[in-house]
Order: C-alpha cells, then sequence, then structure tokens
C-alpha cells in the first residue's frame, strides 16, 4: 500500500478515534496537534518536511505557507468545501504547484433538519417558549420559504412537506424534481413576502438578504438559518430581531456572524451555539470521507 511519508495534522480536526487509527495506515509518521497555531511562521513550523496535512475550518493555509513547505503534496480539508472562494485553503495555488486539495461535503445533514423541526416545533406549541400565535399550531398548512436547495435544503424540504407544510423555493435554478413534488420555484421576494417561515440553506459566504429583502420579508415571521455562516446582511438583520414579533433561528452564533451581544442575547433570538450537524453519525461520516479522500490521493 502506498503512504505519505508524513503526514500533519496542523490543528484539531474532528476524526473519530476510529479513523485516527486508521489513518495511520497511510502515512509512515503522523504528527497531530490539538491547539490552533498562531500565525504562518507557527503552521510552517508544524508541517515540516511533511508532504500531507490535514486541515478543518482553521487555520488559513495561504499561498505563503504552501509556497514554504517544499515537500507538501496533499492538502485534506477535514470540512465542507463548496467553491474555492469559501475555503480556508488557496486551492488556486495548491491546482498551480501541483498540491492536490480535497475537501468533503454533505456529512451532517440529518442533524440540520432534526434541528430545523425542534425549532418549529416547540416555537409553533410553545414548548418551553413563548407560543408564537394565540393557539398551538402543526405545520400542516405553514407557508415555508427555503432560500437555498441543496442537500441539506432539500432534505428539510422533504420533512416539512412530509409533515405537511407547503413548501416553496428559491434557488439558482428551477428543480424539476421538486416542481413533481408541489415544490414550487419562487422569485426571492414573492417568496419572503409570502412565507410565514423562511429557512435559508446558503454556501459560505452567500449574503441573499439585504435591506429589500428584509422589507419584503416583513414581520411576525420565523427565520431559521441553517448556512455556514451568516445569510444575512448583519445590519439588516439586526434591525429586524430589534421587532419582537420577529423570531430568528441559528444553530451557532457563527450563522448569526458578528452581532453585538446585545442583539445575539434578545429573547427572540434563539442559538444553541452548538452545531446541529456535528452529531456522532456527523462525525463518523465526515472522518470516513475525509479518509476516502486520503485513499484516492495515495491512489
Amino acid at each position: 500500500m502506498r503512504q505519505f511519508h508524513k503526514l500533519v495534522e496542523v490543528g484539531p480536526v474532528g476524526l473519530m478515534p476510529w479513523a485516527e487509527k486508521e489513518l495511520e495506515e497511510y502515512a509512515k509518521e503522523i504528527i497531530r496537534y490539538d491547539t490552533l497555531p498562531g500565525d504562518n511562521a507557527e503552521i510552517l513550523r508544524r508541517i515540516g518536511d511533511a508532504d500531507a496535512v490535514l486541515v478543518r475550518t482553521q487555520p488559513r493555509i495561504d499561498a505563503e505557507v504552501l509556497s514554504k513547505a517544499p515537500n507538501l503534496k496533499y492538502v485534506g480539508m477535514c470540512c465542507s468545501l463548496y467553491s474555492k472562494e469559501s475555503a480556508n485553503v488557496d486551492i488556486d495555488y495548491a491546482q498551480e504547484h501541483g498540491i492536490t486539495v480535497y475537501g468533503i461535503r454533505d456529512y451532517g445533514d440529518r442533524g440540520v433538519v432534526e434541528y430545523v423541526l425542534y425549532q418549529l416545533i416547540r416555537i409553533l406549541h410553545g414548548y418551553d417558549y413563548p407560543m408564537w400565535k394565540e393557539k398551538p399550531l402543526e405545520l400542516t398548512g405553514m407557508k415555508v420559504g427555503m432560500v437555498g436547495l441543496g442537500v441539506s435544503g432539500g432534505m428539510t424540504a422533504d420533512a416539512l412537506a412530509f409533515l405537511g407544510a407547503k413548501v416553496s423555493y428559491y434557488a439558482r435554478s428551477k428543480k424539476p424534481e421538486r416542481e413533481a413534488m408541489g415544490m414550487h420555484y419562487q422569485e426571492l421576494i414573492p417568496l419572503l413576502k409570502e412565507s410565514d417561515v423562511v429557512i435559508t440553506a446558503l454556501n459560505k459566504n452567500v449574503i441573499l438578504l439585504k435591506e429589500e429583502e428584509f422589507k419584503a420579508l416583513g414581520e411576525g415571521k420565523i427565520m431559521i438559518n441553517t448556512s455556514i455562516g451568516p445569510a444575512a446582511d448583519l445590519t439588516c438583520l439586526a434591525k429586524w430581531v430589534e421587532n419582537p414579533k420577529n423570531i430568528f433561528c441559528s444553530d451557532t452564533y457563527d450563522g448569526i456572524g458578528a452581532m453585538d451581544e446585545a442583539h445575539q442575547h434578545l429573547p427572540n433570538v434563539l442559538c444553541t451555539n452548538a452545531s446541529a450537524g456535528m452529531t456522532k453519525q456527523g462525525y463518523d461520516l465526515m472522518s470516513k470521507k475525509v479518509l476516502d479522500n486520503i485513499r484516492k490521493a495515495l491512489d
């Protein structure tokens, strides 16, 4: 079996213990760090003469690091890779200089679906949270607008539709298979106006909801962000949540972004600050995909 000469985990990568053990089959030497490096000099000291590294969402492996790691041939991202622009690895530089970079996708989606259902049910029924309307509501007949319909967005839409919600969506293109299921495409502004609940499921660094969109969204709505990072302009979002009739949910503060603490802790801003997708099953699947990528790189 082919192996890397030296593989370095430049910071915490989140692999499960069984995966860390299997990893030993793919490198003659493995060095692990359980703290984040402070700067590029520390990253380079850790990498040394390694020909492979693993990294999660932090630290950033930029062109300077890649250019000064002479033996580096492989960078494995133990996190979602949706686009070059949103990656914490300079993929363009890597590709130009013969360094393979593989990332993963779609490993924590079921937990995200469960999070959405949890928040909606507790709000609609008044379980440990002030009830949204005068009487408890089922999801049946609820107008839900999905902003983004990738894997996690599609799974969320399926779950809500199964429970009787009327789901419509806005995405980069119409989805014929969704249309056949009765989930109809709408332009963003009409979707925001007509939906009782809006769920954002966008790629990292995609900001779609700004002043015009929040004006269309109006008041008395529930918004749940399941994107990797904020999906809305933070100034506009902060202004929207100042209205106590509006409810905003995000599993982590990353999904809220750099709103000030006064807004983060409003009673109508619900944040558990625990990643919904990172369950044991999510970590297992992430670990499997990371190992799959290593085998592919070695082949």
